[in-house]
């Protein structure tokens, strides 16, 4: 006669096996609708956001937009050279707030409690990226507005206009990443805002997004044509059939169009690479 034992019950339930694309996809949705709740439930997020790039928009177009010149006949040429600096520059500061409420997330311990459910662990950084892609979606489309309202045109027709969008979406998920790798290495969300802005200043101002490149010193004009800045602002500006500073010379800037979409894929492969390791070594 033989005697079997049974397992004993250790009353938990058991918990699906981590891993799988459908898994992850699944994971990152409900993170992602858990940060877009928490938006809607604390609008000054949204509105506060709001108003930088408006403020960018009628500060350079009204006090400063007469200072600069550009090619064109029409009173209003910098307006609508101004435009497409504006929205990539709306679409990359979203990196503060990526940063922020990731290094919140992780100060507060939500992570550890993430940690402890049966989900992929890439998918708390993904989930959050797409979160504030569509925030940042929400607030392109309302600077959009307002930009109409004070004069700016797209000139190419809508699905021009659509492809451009598309590429300024694609260039800010690519720089959430890099906002979610630093809300990683910092201690608290206050320096993480600050880390994930102190950058962008001169990535945004060393580029073609305010001003032609062909007005600075010659030493630094190599350096805006290859910014991934710069690239993304003449694709939309092409796009958009608005002035672009004059005939492009440079290769980067008569392939705009696909060096912007080179240079935001290799930012999201290697920056969703490292956020997602680091990301593994902190809560492993």
């Amino acid at each position: 006669m033989t005697l079997t034992t049974a397992p004993l019950s250790t009353g938990a339930p058991l918990q699906p096996a981590r891993g799988g694309i459908l898994q992850m996809l699944h994971d990152s949705w409900v993170v992602a609708k858990r940060n877009l709740r928490r938006m809607t439930r604390i609008p000054e997020i949204v509105v506060f956001g709001l108003m930088q790039p408006v403020m960018f928009v009628l500060l350079f177009s009204y006090v400063m937009g007469g200072a600069i010149a550009v090619p064109g006949s029409d009173p209003n040429s910098y307006k609508q050279y101004l435009m497409a600096g504006i929205f990539a520059q709306t679409v990359t500061f979203a990196v503060a707030g990526a940063s922020a409420g990731i290094a919140e997330d992780m100060t507060k311990g939500l992570v550890d409690r993430f940690r402890s459910l049966p989900m992929t662990r890439s998918s708390v950084l993904v989930g959050r990226t797409i979160a504030d892609l569509v925030q940042t979606g929400f607030t392109v489309l309302v600077l959009a507005i307002v930009a109409s309202i004070i004069g700016w045109r797209f000139n190419n027709g809508f699905l021009e206009a659509l492809a451009a969008f598309a590429l300024l979406l694609l260039l800010g998920y690519a720089f959430s990443w890099i906002g979610a790798l630093i809300g990683l290495s910092v201690r608290s969300p206050e320096a993480a805002t600050s880390a994930g802005l102190i950058w962008l200043f001169p990535l945004t101002f060393i580029s073609n997004a305010f001003v032609p490149v062909a007005s600075m010193p010659g030493w630094l004009q190599g350096i805006a044509y290859w910014n991934p800045f710069s690239a993304t602002v003449e694709a939309c500006r092409k796009l958009f059939g608005n002035p672009t500073g004059g005939p492009a010379t440079q290769w980067p800037m008569q392939h705009a169009v696909g060096v912007s979409i080179g240079w935001s894929l290799l930012i999201t492969a290697v920056f969703s690479y490292l956020s997602v390791r680091k990301y593994r070594s902190a809560t492993g």
